[in-house]
């Protein structure tokens, strides 16, 4: 039997980390997400994860950076608005499957914590995980650089996921 389980966006996270000059590190988020995971009953493992999110929703705290990330030399994001995840598999500690970033998708590997299944005091079945990895930002066209006058590089290629996800279980 196939259950389905939607995100909680209040209690969901998506963030990443750069190296900025290679001496410190700049986090953002993305505020406008979705996300679903198909299981067999209440076992996640080989559930189906689908993820979206609307890339002008991101945030690093500085209107600037965003604004420079949102354009052509990053993002892009008048002609790619968004950005995709679909799982091939999920073994319980890894999920497997395709992330789609401008016009490139490429298969990634993410580490994956089921932190647990619980009800809330509202009777709803919820299950939280913490997804992390890295991937290098120019194989997915996010190709801008620049190097400072010390022979810094501005910004790193590998960039860090940091996802915590809680998803409600449909009745």
């Amino acid at each position: 039997m196939k259950t389905q389980w939607n995100i909680d966006n209040a209690h969901s996270e998506i963030g990443f980390k750069v190296k900025h000059m290679m001496i410190s590190t700049v986090s953002g988020s993305f505020r406008d997400f979705d996300a679903s995971v198909e299981t067999n009953g209440d076992n996640f493992e080989n559930a189906q994860f689908e993820f979206k999110t609307r890339i002008a929703s991101i945030s690093t705290k500085n209107e600037d950076r965003d604004n420079h990330l949102k354009s052509e030399d990053f993002f892009n994001i008048e002609k790619y608005p968004q950005m995709t995840f679909i799982s091939k598999s999920f073994d319980g500690e890894k999920i497997v499957g395709d992330l789609t970033i401008k016009d490139v998708t490429k298969e990634i590997a993410l580490d994956a914590d089921l932190n647990g299944v619980a009800v809330d005091p509202y009777g709803q079945t919820k299950a939280g995980f913490e997804i992390t990895g890295k991937i290098n930002r120019k194989e997915f066209n996010l190709t801008w650089s620049a190097v400072t006058e010390t022979g810094n590089v501005v910004v790193s290629d590998t960039v860090k996921l940091v996802i915590d996800l809680q998803f409600i279980k449909e009745a």
